[in-house]
Parts: structure tokens; sequence; C-alpha cells
């Protein structure tokens, strides 16, 4: 059973997406509500995030959303590589990272200094991997991207520890879910 989960995926500009009202966010955001819902019924209390703008952010948001409204007993934990992740983001994002932040449970950076390497990233991964029962990650085979830096942790503790998760938000998952909401409105697909 998955009690603690890491979730992560693919970075806003890797995806393609620059606003936030995009309608791409809107069908990852029900992806991940679909995934957590099934495991929170089956006793997940944690959701664990770096906070990296993207499907981070949005699974963060979906959190708040589920903690709030269905399941107030979900916490939200949001550990950072390093201080002042978010330094050089735009205000915009800034703004709905700061706002993310204030409503998590519990907010810590892994390094307790800014940036200074790459080793800090990896770091972080191998830590987030180890101090959780699984990871939902939007993944596409055929786009590694920065998501594929969790995957190297996640399979090494596979290895060790088969009962590790890996659970997977798939670039088809998005079609079905996109499908159905178009069926529902009535707007059919051949």
């Amino acid at each position: 059973m998955v009690k603690n989960l890491l979730i992560t995926g693919y970075k806003s500009h890797e995806l393609g997406i620059f606003k936030e009202k995009d309608p791409g966010v809107h069908y990852i955001k029900k992806a991940i509500e679909k995934q957590l819902t099934v495991l929170l019924e089956e006793g997940l209390e944690w959701v664990i995030i770096s906070g990296q703008p993207g499907v981070e952010i949005w699974a963060g948001e979906v959190a708040v959303e589920l903690r709030d409204q269905r399941f107030p007993d979900l916490k939200l934990a949001v550990l950072t590589p390093f201080l002042d992740q978010e330094a050089n983001w735009n205000e915009a994002r800034q703004e709905q990272y700061h706002e993310l932040l204030a409503q998590a449970d519990f907010v810590e950076s892994i390094s307790n200094k800014p940036y200074f390497s790459p080793k800090q990233l990896a770091a972080k991964n191998g830590f987030l991997v180890q101090k959780t029962d699984g990871m939902l990650i939007l993944y596409d085979e055929d786009t590694p991207g920065t998501p594929r830096f969790y995957l190297k942790p996640a399979r090494r503790r596979q290895e060790k520890d088969p009962a590790y998760e890996v659970l997977y938000i798939t670039p088809s998952d998005l079609e079905l879910i996109y499908q159905d909401e178009q069926d529902a409105k009535g707007e059919f697909w051949e």
C-alpha cells in the first residue's frame, strides 16, 4: 500500500505549456486526480513533490483541492532541492508557487543552500524516492525529458524493494480523459 506518494513529471515548458489556462493543464490535473482518488481510497496519506513548475505544481494543487473537498486527512509536503528554487522564475510562476507553499502541510529544502550544483537535483531525486512508498509520474518513453532523472533512482529502488510502486500517467491516459470529456459533452470522435 502506498502511504507516501512522490508525484513528478514534465516541467510545463517541456510539455509546450506556457500559460496556466492552457487546456492541457486541465487534462493533466484530471489524470492526477483520478490516480490520487484511487490511492486515497486505499490509504494514501501524503503527496510529496519538489515544487518544480509543471506537473509537480499541478499535482500539489490537485492534492490541496482533494484535501479541501473530500479527503481532509491528505497531507502535502513540498521538499525543494535547494533554497529559493523559484528565484529565477517569472512573477506569475513565483506567485503560484508561493500560494501552493502556503497551503502545504510541510515545506523544507533538502539542501539548505541556494543552487550551486546539479548534484543537488540528483540528491533530491534519490532522497524523495527513498522517503516514499511509490511514485506517480507523467511520462512518455518516447520523450524522456527531466522525469527520467527520477526513474533511475526509482528503478534502482525497485531492484532492492519490489514493493516500491511506479505508477504512470501516459499520453494515452490523457487522450482517454480528453475523449471521455468530449463524449460527456456530446462531441464524438471518429
